[in-house]
């Protein structure tokens, strides 16, 4: 079932523009979620914002954002002052950037959104940007305003839509180079890469969805259909092992090859 438009407004490059929406392109709503329960009587345990002062309990219209000057003294915020600051980049995506796909390293990604035309108006505005970029390998860089914070974007092409990524500040993306400096100094025999590839080539498999699913949701559902049945709660699925996937203390690593390939070779004959 499609989700509804986590966001609404307008995509604009110079002089052309078009109104679209955007859904985010991931979900957890078939997660397994879990209520606090009052296990005396079975029912919900609710949570409220009280007053740290009073112990009192605050109402949704007393509640407004503080910003804290120093201990136990805040400036008060109400939701005007907020909207006050808001940018154009609330309503429009104006594309002032174009960069190659390939410079933008994936650790800069934060969250996808699906963006697409909000009406048939705006469907060719819309397909002739998504084209350009396409053909040109280059992604749009702009600016939007989500939750109140204006976030860098990036726009890339994908299929007949446009996938919009929301970008990591400068400052949460950490040097690589403070954890990799020490590394490389140890060159590969030449005789184990080989051995390597090969292992590669007997594992390699076209992706699926199925790679990277969940077994611990797989659990809770069996143990929760379980207790809804009144029946013995199932023990929890595990992977099956052999000799041979259990770890030990590896010294000489062109053994541990051999020793793979080789249980790799079996076990496709078996198959």
């Amino acid at each position: 079932m499609a989700l509804r438009p986590y966001w609404k407004g307008y995509l604009k490059l110079s002089l052309v523009t078009c109104s679209v929406e955007m859904t985010p392109a991931t979900s957890d709503s078939d997660k397994v979620k879990f209520h606090t329960l009052n296990r005396d009587t079975g029912n919900r345990v609710l949570s409220q914002y009280v007053d740290s002062g009073t112990g009192k309990p605050v109402r949704d219209k007393d509640e407004v954002k503080g910003y804290q000057r120093s201990e136990d003294d805040y400036v008060m915020l109400e939701d005007d002052d907020l909207d006050n600051v808001a940018l154009e980049s609330t309503k429009t995506i104006d594309i002032s950037t174009f960069a190659p796909r390939d410079e933008i390293d994936w650790i800069w990604l934060d969250k996808p959104y699906y963006l697409t035309p909000n009406d048939k108006v705006s469907d060719e505005a819309f397909a002739v940007i998504r084209a350009a970029m396409d053909k040109q390998k280059m992604v749009g860089i702009s600016r939007l305003v989500l939750g109140r914070r204006e976030r860098a974007v990036m726009l890339e092409p994908r299929g007949k839509g446009i996938v919009l990524w929301t970008l990591r500040y400068g400052d949460e993306v950490r040097d690589e180079a403070d954890y990799f400096k020490g590394l490389g100094k140890e060159k590969p025999e030449k005789a184990m890469l080989p051995l390597i590839r090969k292992l590669i080539e007997k594992q390699t498999r076209p992706w699926d969805a199925k790679m990277v699913s969940d077994p611990v949701q797989e659990n809770l559902l069996d143990i929760i259909n379980s207790k809804k049945k009144h029946r013995r709660a199932p023990a929890p699925k595990k992977a099956s092992t052999s000799e041979t996937d259990k770890p030990s203390n590896v010294i000489n690593i062109m053994d541990a090859l051999r020793k793979s390939v080789e249980a790799d070779n079996r076990s496709s004959k078996n198959k």
